[in-house]
């Protein structure tokens, strides 16, 4: 039975498919069969030659593996001698002298790793001291440092307060200054005011005027009722304007004269609102070049014309 097992065991492991191919090949001798039949029937009827055919197997059969022998079994080992065990050999006693030295040696030894203990502890100790008076001195350092900050801080505070209390000061006499400045100021206004209707008064003595006027010279300075319809009567001819005008547009100019009456300048102040009318009343100005005196022979140094189209 164990041999048996171990046949299969080493036999070659079965293909895959087997069936399916055995039904592909059946199928395809089949069809050769048929083809071969029908080929046979046409030549038969058409050369009637007569044949026979023998068929020793309907369906090939593939044959069997061919049988492989397991190999044979391994040699068993050869058995294992095992050596005897060495004899024991007891060490000899300790001599008591050897015990001695090793004792004292051992006793040196422990009393050098103590001494290097100690020594350890020395350095550890010194090292740690060195670093306390490092810190200590890093510390008044920085304590010394921020004392000289401090020092000088306050230094630049006082230095701060020195020059806010010198600007205040300073701008405290520039008020008085101003304060003084005005009333001097109004002092003078005030005693300007008093002349000037001092001034006033003794002109209303000895004034030339209407009763109705409200002047405060003793002859009047302006030009007189008439001299603005001579003004307009010498400038209006010299107007020369063909534009179409809606309505009666005003144009103001402000013309500056010389004593004889000679126009040295003049000024659009009020514009018509018509191009045209404004440019053709500053042109008849600048072709009237002197305007008329008063009645009184004088001229004034400026004032305001109007003209309209209508009048």
């Amino acid at each position: 039975m164990q041999a048996a097992d171990d046949r299969l065991a080493f036999a070659p492991p079965p293909q895959p498919g087997l069936l399916r191919a055995g039904v592909l090949a059946v199928i395809a001798h089949l069809l050769l069969v048929a083809a071969l039949t029908s080929g046979l029937q046409w030549k038969r009827e058409v050369s009637e030659v007569a044949a026979e055919a023998e068929l020793w197997s309907a369906v090939p059969r593939p044959a069997a593996p061919k049988e492989v022998l397991p190999p044979p079994p391994p040699p068993a080992p050869p058995p294992v001698v095992r050596a005897p065990p060495p004899p024991v050999v007891r060490a000899p006693a300790p001599d008591p002298q050897v015990q001695h030295d090793a004792q004292i040696a051992l006793e040196r030894d422990k009393k050098k790793r103590a001494q290097e203990a100690e020594r350890r502890e020395d350095a550890q100790r010194e090292a740690a001291e060195r670093k306390r008076a490092e810190r200590k001195a890093e510390a008044d350092r920085k304590a010394e440092a921020d004392r000289k900050l401090a020092v000088e801080r306050k230094r630049e505070e006082e230095a701060d307060k020195r020059e806010q209390a010198k600007l205040a000061a300073e701008n405290k006499r520039k008020a008085e200054a101003q304060q003084k400045q005005r009333q001097a100021q109004e002092e003078a206004r005030v005693a300007k005011q008093r002349e000037d209707n001092l001034n006033r008064m003794k002109g209303l003595a000895g004034g030339t005027g209407s009763p109705t006027s409200g002047g405060s010279a003793q002859v009047a300075s302006g030009p007189s009722a008439n001299w603005a319809g001579r003004v307009i009567g010498r400038v209006r001819p010299n107007i020369v304007f063909s534009g179409a005008v809606s309505g009666n547009p005003t144009a103001e100019v402000e013309v500056r004269m010389a004593p004889d009456g000679t126009i040295v300048g003049k000024r659009l102040t009020k514009p018509s609102g018509n191009r045209g009318w404004d440019d053709a009343v500053l042109r008849a100005l600048d072709k009237t070049e002197t305007l008329p005196r008063d009645t009184d022979g004088r001229v004034p140094s400026s004032a305001t014309l109007v003209f309209r189209p209508g009048g």
